[in-house]
């Protein structure tokens, strides 16, 4: 009696195995471009960043570039940040119709901003605070002298611009990628890459 059972057995096995088989190995559905003839299957793959290994000639470049790094990642957040409320708020001060009513919702969005923010941004390094204009820039595409002169009006852009130069900041630094910020932006695409 056992003998059937197990001959039985290896027989449905071997039966719902090539069954689910022949299932699950039917293909993928992908777009295809002809060219003289012939069907070439059409898949996009994503982009795909290659930073060479960096090698240091010594310690202190090496303690130099860290710090780049750990003071990137700190303010990184806030300039994605100032990026995404630029829009918004640009959006939302658009849809106003009166002049009184862009300065009083302006207003506003400074106090509220202030009253998040203003405590953290404080504590910020004078070396963290050239970095977030920089990145300021790069995630707004306008200098922070800009974004003051088109949310609080040129007097008040002028005047945190002169107050600014005392302490050696230019709110109209514009960001480089491809000159004197090239090592920063190779740092913030690792970070969006979740290299570092």
């Amino acid at each position: 009696m056992k003998p059937i059972f197990i001959i039985l057995f290896l027989f449905l096995l071997i039966f719902f195995a090539s069954g689910s088989y022949a299932q699950q190995n039917k293909g993928i559905t992908t777009r295809a471009v002809v060219y003289q003839g012939d069907t070439i299957p059409f898949i996009e793959l994503p982009t795909f960043r290659y930073f060479a290994p960096r090698i240091f000639t010594n310690n202190r470049e090496q303690q130099q570039f860290n710090r780049l790094v750990r003071n990137i990642k700190r303010v990184y957040p806030y300039a994605r940040l100032a990026g995404i409320k630029f829009d918004e708020y640009s959006e939302m001060l658009a849809g106003l119709e009166t002049e009184a009513q862009r300065k009083r919702a302006a207003r506003n969005l400074e106090r509220e901003i202030r009253d998040e923010f203003e405590g953290e941004l404080r504590r910020l390094t004078i070396s963290q605070g050239h970095i977030l204009i920089k990145l300021i820039d790069r995630e707004t595409s306008h200098t922070s002298y800009d974004v003051l002169r088109d949310f609080r009006g040129a007097f008040t852009a002028v005047f945190w611009q002169s107050f600014g130069r005392l302490f050696g900041y230019n709110l109209k630094t514009e960001y480089d990628p491809y000159g004197e910020d090239m090592l920063i932006e190779e740092i913030v695409q690792l970070i969006e890459m979740g290299a570092i």
